[in-house]
């Protein structure tokens, strides 16, 4: 396996290209996996910021809510 030694070095996106398709396919698998997993925590992330700001729906009442779950576990029984 190769690896990589980059203390403080700067690169352009086109050299990290060219450096990345040096690597064993295995190994361009996993970097593509970490950059994919990343880019999911971040949508995720704003996801999650964006409906805590939302407001409360209020047209819907908890109970409401609840009844609507048991339907569906119920329907999902049968």
């Amino acid at each position: 396996m190769k690896t990589v030694t980059i203390p403080e070095v700067e690169i352009t996106l086109d050299q990290l290209v060219m450096a990345v398709r040096q690597l064993e396919p295995a190994a361009r698998s996993q970097l593509a996996k970490a950059l994919v997993e990343t880019e999911m925590d971040a949508r995720m992330v704003e996801l999650i910021e964006s409906l805590a700001n939302r407001p409360a729906a209020d047209d819907v009442t908890d109970d409401e809510i609840r009844d609507e779950i048991h339907a569906v576990r119920e329907h999902g029984r049968r």
